[in-house]
């Protein structure tokens, strides 16, 4: 499933998604909604309603979009309702394996102001979350070389990790398991070091390295910047990692930023040019 707003931004996650659906014969849903205006206090017969004119505008632009999909099997949908609500019945009713979503970028007051559309989709989806920044580079493939997989073994990982594997093994990448642990004074760093590396390695299958190349970091760095950094230095074309379950208010996603949302940000403004995996934990 491809939710889309129709603006240029989302042309790369777009890209993606077509690559996606040929690689693995999909069919793609376009899905769009449509949250309805506040109706005026004035009764009239001469005016049509505007959410009947909203719909058909909407209708217009998915005409629109669709002529660039070519022979992509796809199915437009327009919804009314907020997106947070109407995308996790979409992914139900149509049984979507994935969704892919451009992601715009906001950063700091502005994003706290307008909440991400991005992080609530992926908060509250039933399937994994493919998020694109727009600093991404356009691919007509869908092809991995390399994984980072940002994990918490405190927080049972095997599941995203898992998800990591199965992807590595399909196509032969590198996997980069990274787990991030700050504020370690120097002369213990060598011991938890170590015990970090053989949490890792326990969570792995018998010998993974027969379809896959894994390598197991451990960074001293804040969980964000050990991404960041980490995906500088190795250039990974896909990070998968899980992300918590939406609480019952918005605003408890935002103050302190939460990995995630950090991580998805546009590419190059973040320093992070791969796209993001995201796995929902309950």
């Amino acid at each position: 499933m491809f939710p889309t707003d129709f603006c240029p931004a989302s042309s790369v996650a777009l890209a993606l998604a077509l690559a996606l659906a040929r690689t693995y014969g999909s069919t793609l849903l376009l899905a769009h909604t449509i949250s309805p205006e506040p109706h005026r206090q004035l009764i009239t017969d001469r005016l049509s309603a505007p959410d009947d004119r909203l719909r058909e505008d909407a209708r217009h632009k998915l005409s629109n979009f669709t002529r660039s999909l070519g022979a992509t099997s796809f199915k437009g949908l327009l919804e009314p309702g907020d997106l947070e609500a109407v995308i996790p019945t979409i992914i139900h009713e149509h049984d979507a394996d994935l969704v892919v979503l451009g992601t715009h970028g906001r950063r700091g007051v502005s994003k706290l102001m307008l909440g991400s559309d991005a992080e609530g989709i992926y908060r509250s989806a039933s399937c994994p979350v493919l998020t694109v920044g727009s600093g991404v580079h356009s691919s007509v493939d869908w092809k991995l070389n390399r994984i980072l997989c940002p994990v918490d073994v405190a927080e049972d990982p095997e599941p995203v990790l898992h998800c990591a594997l199965a992807l590595a093994e399909e196509s032969q990448a590198e996997l980069v398991g990274l787990q991030a642990i700050p504020l370690v004074p120097w002369q213990h760093r060598a011991v938890v070091q170590e015990r970090s590396r053989r949490a890792l390695e326990s969570l792995m299958p018998a010998d993974p390295q027969d379809w896959c190349k894994p390598e197991y970091l451990v960074r001293w760095e804040h969980p964000v910047e050990a991404i960041r950094q980490t995906s500088e230095q190795r250039e990974p074309d896909l990070i998968v990692m899980s992300v918590h379950k939406a609480r019952v208010s918005a605003l408890v996603l935002h103050p302190p930023w939460p990995v995630a949302s950090e991580v998805c940000q546009s590419g190059r403004a973040s320093g992070v040019d791969s796209t993001s995996l995201m796995l929902q934990r309950v």
